[in-house]
């Protein structure tokens, strides 16, 4: 009785007749929707549709599938999209991943499928996709979709991609390659043992898009919701468009939808359907023939005047399943069944909290809500924690009367031993393709489980019904998050040092909680040196930020080094930041990773000091401007005149920024005549499209094109060895484009006025030489600079010769 001695229990009985309770997972009062549920009950067919990034789904045949057909249907995206662009925000890799993830959850409330990955990493875009299984780890890939097929057990496999290489990303190709391997493991009793679970061979996989010739297939996907009225069309555009990260918040859907096609690729072959010879109710189950009769019968008497008259015969049919075997979907169809009563006793279940954020060793208050409608006799056991051991207390059964609140109130700790917040996934240090997870039981699944799950218990008809959840904060539907009481945040991501030379650095303090006092302390590897060695902090209330700043001395030799910084507060040690993610489509996202600097000691010149900088899409080039040692001043498209440009040494234009900004076309003519006037303009990226503003880019002409290089060890030619990009003021030789990230560049243009020189030249294995990645021309007294190089990724990342050469891109003149 260890955690019933902490829990303070107040029980109160609210004569409340017609209160309706707020719930993060609103229970149905929809005749329609539950005779839905009912009907989806009884079907045991299932598919699994599989490909590589958030966005390949094809979310209106998961919405046929799913809605139309009552398959138990899921999407295995095997990244997390985390090596993508995004349209939203400058968040991008880990960051951006946790944002298609949730959009893909997004995604599936509205097509009502289920998700999973892998711990596949979106390492950027890959040509070919043996590439791609040189970087991923191939048999970690293939074992984690083997533990999906073994868990969910779907008859039938869809890729959306061919495994035949073609014109395509490396990893959608790669992700067929993986299925079809994938498909013939899952059943081999001797592949994996040590993930522990029954072997499951579908019987059957399909490229969903290909058909036509021997083995095809094609499939009328048209239909309607009979629970919304709506189209299957119009439901699976809804939710397509919650990859708002990837541009489609726009994407509409509705009327009737072409026809799927469909080609075999392995198992056994259809020719009309890709469930021909699949037996998909009950009957499939040994002992289920009478569970199937059993649903078949609710089915047919169900009243939609009256759902609470099919509980009798819903508890009868609990009774029946808890008969079966235990597998995977007849644990999961006797969750839906309890559900299924749950929703036809009109029983309303809330826990709130006043916080959702909960230091360790801190009390947790939690109010729980429960109403009935109706007149089948309902008593309230319990409320148990799984997570926290030891035995709940035993209230009694308490009645709950058609439409009277009850309520109770609990207090206890959450134990000091509780790991913070934060994304599976991103717990452990990942390899370059592969994201590391300890706890293996995870993987797979596309998001944490509740940091503090609940189970409610009650007796309903002489049964026990166990129904899950989980706090949320009241008002605002958060989940429960585990924090610090203080959050740790180097000031910069990136600094830069000469040889020798010693910088302050901050570091910034959050308290999370009032009086919050302990030492502060930077962790650096072997050469350099901070002073003092440790520090003490005391932060008075919650929000207070304080600033401290430490001397920081670089190594004599050039040196890259990464560091930490860690806070000791009543003898726990502390070593994490603070990320929000804020977007209307979301819930509220949280990371909290290991605080980290970037330190960069190399020999550097720049004589660029004033530099004007238009943003893009959104990236940290401009902080990467003010490491270099340059005053940044943020311009806008009104802020390109002769005036406001006068005095700046460079203007750098951010990614993309003819792409989502329609400020900057009207001024182009100002902008040429600055540089006209001696003038430096360095012009990122822009992809080519109908987003597209303008296609005038430049002073003399250039068209942009696809062409990327995606080997970011792809070996740089010099093409233009004597130009002063490449010696002012810092001499740039192969070596400075040695460690480089995820690429090289992006949507080189494949066109351009003789004006332009290329300065260099790379290209992926196989294929020609590359010559638009930086593009340099005379325009008057100045210099106009067009570059589909990736510096947007590579100054956060601290790659020393991409300053260097940065640096000399913005002194073009001086």
């Amino acid at each position: 009785m260890m955690r019933a001695r902490q829990l303070c229990r107040l029980f109160i009985v609210a004569l409340v007749l017609d209160c309706t309770l707020a719930s993060a997972e609103e229970p149905t009062n929809n005749p329609a929707a539950i005779l839905q549920e009912l009907k989806g009950l009884g079907v045991m067919g299932s598919v699994l549709y599989v490909a590589a990034h958030p966005d390949d789904e094809n979310t209106q045949l998961i919405t046929y599938f799913a809605r139309g057909r009552q398959l138990r249907t899921a999407y295995l995206s095997l990244t997390r999209g985390d090596g993508g662009q995004n349209v939203l925000g400058g968040e991008f890799g880990e960051q951006l991943g946790y944002i298609r993830t949730e959009e893909l959850l997004a995604a599936r409330r509205q097509d009502g499928g289920q998700q999973f990955f892998t711990r596949a990493m979106d390492f950027g875009f890959s040509k070919d996709y043996r590439e791609t299984l040189q970087i991923w780890n191939k048999d970690q890939v293939v074992a984690d979709m083997v533990r999906v097929i073994r868990t969910f057990r779907p008859d039938v496999m869809v890729t959306r991609f061919s495994p035949q290489p073609g014109g395509t990303h490396g990893h959608h190709t790669a992700s067929a390659v993986l299925a079809l391997e994938a498909f013939k493991l899952a059943g081999d009793p001797s592949a994996y043992p040590d993930q522990h679970l029954a072997p499951w061979q579908p019987r059957r996989v399909y490229e969903n898009g290909r058909g036509g010739g021997t083995n095809g297939l094609s499939l009328d996907i048209n239909g309607t919701d009979p629970v919304t009225g709506e189209t299957f069309g119009v439901i699976a555009g809804r939710s397509r468009a919650m990859h708002k990260s990837q541009g489609f918040d726009n994407f509409r859907g509705g009327g009737n939808v072409r026809p799927e096609t469909f080609q075999w690729l392995a198992g056994e072959t259809v020719t009309n359907d890709l469930f021909e010879g699949i037996d998909s109710t009950w009957r499939r189950v040994a002992g289920g023939a009478e569970v199937a009769d059993q649903i078949a019968a609710l089915i047919a008497q169900f009243n939609l005047q009256d759902p609470a008259a099919s509980l009798p015969a819903l508890l009868t049919l609990k009774k029946s399943v808890a008969a079966l075997p235990a597998d995977p979907v007849v644990v999961e169809k006797s969750r839906a069944l309890d559900r299924l009563i749950q929703h036809c006793l009109g029983l309303e279940i809330t826990t709130t909290m006043p916080v959702a954020e909960v230091v360790p060793g801190e009390k947790v208050a939690l109010h729980h809500a429960f109403k009935v409608r109706g007149t089948m006799p309902v008593k309230w056991l319990e409320v148990r924690h799984p997570t926290l051991g030891g035995v709940p207390e035993h209230f009694g059964p308490l009645p709950l009367t058609n439409g009277v609140v009850v309520a109770n109130y609990e207090t206890f700790i959450l134990p000091a031993t509780t790991p913070l917040t934060q994304p599976y996934w991103l717990r452990e240090e990942a390899t370059a393709g592969m994201f590391q997870v300890a706890e293996t039981e995870l993987i797979g699944q596309p998001e944490n489980p509740p940091a503090l799950p609940l189970e409610y218990v009650f007796s309903v008809g002489g049964q026990t019904l166990v129904l899950t959840g989980e706090p949320l904060q009241a008002g605002t539907h958060r989940r429960l998050e585990v924090i610090p009481p203080v959050a740790l945040k180097f000031s910069e991501g990136v600094v830069l040092f000469a040889p020798g030379e010693h910088k302050l650095v901050g570091v910034e303090l959050t308290a999370a909680r009032e009086n919050v006092a302990g030492k502060l302390q930077l962790t650096l590897p072997a050469g350099w040196r901070a002073e003092p060695p440790t520090q003490v902090f005391h932060l008075g209330k919650v929000g207070d930020h304080q600033k401290m700043l430490v001397e920081v001395y670089a190594p004599t030799q050039a040196s890259t080094a990464t560091l930490g910084v860690t806070a000791e507060v009543g003898g726990k040690v502390y070593d994490t930041g603070r990320i929000e993610i804020a977007y209307r489509h979301l819930p509220h996202l949280l990371l909290q990773p290991t605080a980290r600097m970037k330190a960069v000691c190399l020999e550097l010149g720049n004589l660029a000091k004033k530099v004007g900088y238009v943003p893009g899409a959104g990236d940290g080039v401009a902080d990467a401007l003010r490491q270099l040692g340059c005053e940044v001043t943020e311009l806008t498209g009104t802020d390109l005149t002769s005036n406001k440009l006068a005095g700046l040494d460079a203007v750098v234009i951010g990614i993309r920024a003819f792409n989502v900004r329609s400020d900057l076309v009207p001024h182009l003519p100002d902008l040429f005549a600055y540089v006209a006037a001696g003038g430096t303009v360095v012009e990122q990226y822009n992809r080519p499209g109908g987003d597209l503003k303008t296609d005038n880019l430049a002073p003399y002409s250039l068209k942009i094109s696809g062409d990327r290089v995606t080997d970011e060890t792809a070996e740089m030619q010099f093409l233009a060895p004597e130009h002063p990009v490449l010696h002012h003021p810092n001499v740039i030789s192969a070596a400075d484009f040695n460690g480089w990230v995820q690429e090289r560049g992006i949507y080189f243009p494949n066109q351009w006025d003789e004006h332009f020189v290329p300065i260099l030249a790379c290209h992926d294995p196989g294929e020609a030489p590359l010559k638009g990645s930086l593009l340099v021309a005379p325009y008057g007294q100045g210099h106009f600079v067009y570059t589909g190089l990736v510096f947007f990724r590579e100054l956060p990342a601290g790659v020393p010769g991409a300053y260097r050469l940065f640096a000399n891109l913005i002194s073009l003149g001086k």
